[in-house]
């Protein structure tokens, strides 16, 4: 079988025309990618069939999954017995009968259903259902999510939104880039940007060595309509970070002309005693920076509801920036590596998925509606490598179908991913 696999690899090579030097453009282009790269021969689609090595490529076309929506459906009924009796009761009022009913009885429960059918059929379309809305109607706002990392803004996020937008791990510096969510509701259609963890000096003042993805979310923290401040009160009552507060405090140190900002402490669902909370509303009560505090859980949904309420009324009468009804490419590219980075660093430790250089290096909608997604993660050392690939590619195997299976339930389609792991 190595025979066999090695004179393959010789006829590749030989059959291979001569190879480019890499641009100098390829070695500055961006840490984090989202659009599509312009990569030598050895980074095109061709390259992943041609790869010598197959334990370093996820191929999911490798497996088998079941097709969205053409899986198989079982001829068994699914309907629960024990809630007939409560059914009939709601809708003919009596429980049904062992016995076979005569046929004024069949008749009389044809009419009463026929009924109850025709008044949901004519029942006024909630809120909720996609209809479209006039410019002139159409309300808008930008919210801004902040704090330091592990915050859990980006749990936060994708409980706004409603779907996975961010990558969410207990990893510290998950979010590398900002990252957009939008919730449209109604006439409203509020836009949200989740940022990278935020972090002061003792001083006061944004670290000298902060990392370039962090000082953008400084330079942008004024181009909000709302600025949401998120701190884990938690981890505050445990172990108060002073940077933390120190963070809290600029931010609502004045008010800003052009700006509403909101405290929210999150992860009000590990305190125990729900007193402390009144103490920490206590300690950061004077502040005049911030209009409302919410008390939140961004993974569980608790007070998230409020916050959302009062986002809702701070809309302002402007045309909306995204399709409410069809999620853009743009942003479908961004879930698909945020999906992958979540992935990866929930099975890569310590300080392997920090220097991971993630790459979308294709993006394809095939005739049958699918999506083929081709990525790369290029490591800067072969042990790296070694680490994320695992035994005979068990570790990125892993991911890969994690990430698969996440990806056709929130783009509900075939979904056709490709992972690529190489040397820089």
């Amino acid at each position: 079988m190595k025979a066999l696999r090695g004179l393959r690899a010789l006829t590749t090579l030989s059959s291979r025309t001569p190879k480019p030097h890499l641009s100098p453009n390829l070695l500055l282009s961006r840490f984090y990618a989202a659009q599509p790269q312009q990569q030598d021969d050895s980074t095109t689609t061709d390259s992943v069939e041609d790869h010598v090595d197959d334990d370093a490529v996820f191929d999911s076309s490798q497996f088998r999954l079941p097709d969205i929506g053409t899986s198989h459906v079982s001829d068994q009924s699914m309907w629960d017995w024990k809630y007939r009796a409560k059914a009939d009761r709601a809708i003919f009022g009596e429980e049904t009968q062992k016995q076979e009913s005569g046929e004024e009885e069949k008749k009389r429960r044809a009419i009463v259903l026929a009924k109850a059918l025709l008044e949901a059929a004519l029942q006024k379309p909630d809120e909720e259902e996609d209809v479209p809305v006039k410019e002139q109607d159409q309300k808008s706002l930008s919210v801004g999510v902040i704090g330091a990392p592990n915050a859990g803004k980006s749990s936060l996020t994708n409980y706004l939104v409603g779907t996975k937008v961010a990558a969410v791990s207990r990893k510290t510096n998950t979010t590398t880039h900002e990252v957009l969510g939008v919730l449209t509701k109604g006439n409203t259609q509020i836009c949200f940007f989740d940022t990278p963890g935020l972090m002061l000096k003792n001083r006061g003042y944004p670290s000298s060595d902060t990392k370039a993805r962090v000082q953008s979310g400084w330079s942008s923290v004024g181009l909000y309509d709302v600025l949401i401040v998120i701190f884990d009160v938690h981890r505050h009552l445990s172990r108060p970070d002073s940077r933390v507060i120190r963070l809290i405090e600029r931010m609502g140190a004045q008010a800003h002309p052009k700006q509403k900002r909101v405290l929210c402490m999150n992860k009000v669902d590990l305190v125990e005693k729900k007193k402390d909370l009144l103490k920490v509303a206590q300690e950061f009560k004077d502040l005049p920076g911030y209009e409302r505090y919410f008390m939140i859980s961004g993974l569980k949904g608790s007070g998230v509801k409020d916050l959302t309420q009062f986002l809702m009324e701070q809309a302002v009468k402007r045309p909306w920036d995204e399709d409410p009804f069809n999620m853009s490419e743009e942003v479908m590219k961004n879930i698909s590596l945020e999906v992958v980075r979540e992935r990866l660093l929930d099975h890569v430790h310590q300080e392997v998925p920090y220097g991971i250089d993630h790459r979308l290096i294709d993006w394809k909608e095939l005739r049958d509606g699918s999506l083929r997604i081709e990525q790369h993660l290029i490591t800067p050392k072969r042990s790296q490598r070694g680490i994320l690939v695992g035994k005979k590619g068990s570790k990125i195997g892993r991911i890969g179908i994690e990430a698969n299976d996440e990806l056709r339930s929130i783009f509900k389609r075939d979904v056709h991913l490709i992972l690529l792991v190489r040397v820089k």
